[in-house]
C-alpha cells in the first residue's frame, strides 16, 4: 500500500461497518500503525469493530481536537514523514469535515505529503440527497447562536440566502438542543420555505422528511439526543 496520510470513514452510529464501508477501507487500515484521532476511546472501538483480531495494544493514538496545539499537531506527523502510513479517524463519519482533522490534513498538504481521502457515509452530502433540495449549490454552517436574538437572525440570514442564492442552507445542533432547533426554524421562517429534518442517517430509525413550514407546524417528531441536520430551501 502507498505510504499516505488517509483518511478514514467511520460509521455515523452502531451501523454495521460492512453496510457502509468498503472492504478496501479496512484493508488500508490493517496495513496502519499509527492513528490520529478525535477521541481515542470511540477509535479503539471503531478499528474492533473494523476487525476483532486486530492488536489494538500495538497501535499509537495521537488525540486530535480543540485543545491540541499546532505544535503538537505538526508534531503528529513525524511517522509519514518517516515513510509509515497514517490514518485520520473522526468521531463519527468522514474526517477533516467539520472535524478537526482538517487541520493535519492542510499541514501534510503543506509538507507536501500524499493524502487519501476514502469512501465512507457523510451525514452532510447523505442529508442533501435525501431531502429532495439544491445539490448544485449548498453550505453547511455547523452550529447556530445559542443567544435566542442572535440565532434568530441567523435563520433569517440562512433563509433570506436560500431566496437570493438559490441555495441549500444546512446546519446542525447539539442533539438534545434539536427539539428547540426546530422550533425556531418555525418560528422565524416563511410559511413557504421547505425544511428538511434529516435523523439518524443510515442507522436504526432513520428518519429523512421534507416539508413546508406551514405543513411542520403542531407536527415536528421527538429529536431529542440523536444525530440530526437542518436543511432549509425553497
Amino acid at each position: 500500500m502507498e505510504t499516505a496520510l488517509y483518511l478514514l470513514p467511520v460509521t455515523l452510529g452502531d451501523t454495521p461497518v460492512e453496510n457502509v464501508l468498503p472492504v478496501y477501507n479496512k484493508e488500508i487500515i490493517l496495513g496502519i500503525k499509527h492513528f490520529i484521532v478525535e477521541d481515542v476511546r470511540s477509535a479503539r472501538r471503531f478499528l474492533k469493530k473494523v476487525e476483532r483480531s486486530i492488536d489494538i495494544d500495538s497501535l499509537t493514538f495521537y488525540p486530535l481536537n480543540k485543545h491540541t496545539s499546532p505544535e503538537d499537531i505538526s508534531g503528529y506527523l513525524k511517522p509519514l514523514m518517516s515513510g509509515e502510513s497514517m490514518g485520520v479517524i473522526s468521531e463519527a463519519g468522514c474526517p477533516a469535515v467539520a472535524d478537526p482533522g482538517a487541520d493535519v490534513v492542510a499541514i501534510a498538504q503543506r509538507k507536501n505529503l500524499k493524502v487519501v481521502p476514502l469512501v465512507g457515509p457523510s451525514s452532510i452530502i447523505m442529508s442533501v440527497m435525501g431531502s429532495g433540495f439544491n445539490g448544485q449549490s449548498f453550505a453547511f454552517h455547523g452550529y447556530l447562536p445559542i443567544e435566542p436574538g442572535e440565532r434568530a437572525k441567523r435563520i433569517k440570514v440562512l433563509e433570506q440566502r436560500v431566496y437570493s442564492e438559490d441555495q441549500t442552507q444546512l446546519f446542525i445542533e447539539t442533539p438534545y438542543r434539536n427539539n428547540k432547533m426546530a422550533e425556531d426554524i418555525l418560528k422565524n421562517c416563511r410559511p413557504q420555505t421547505k425544511l428538511c429534518i434529516a435523523a439518524n442517517i443510515t442507522c436504526e430509525g432513520e428518519y429523512i422528511k421534507t416539508k413546508t413550514v406551514k405543513e411542520w407546524q403542531g407536527k415536528l417528531p421527538d429529536l431529542s439526543k440523536i444525530p440530526c441536520i437542518f436543511l432549509i430551501y425553497k
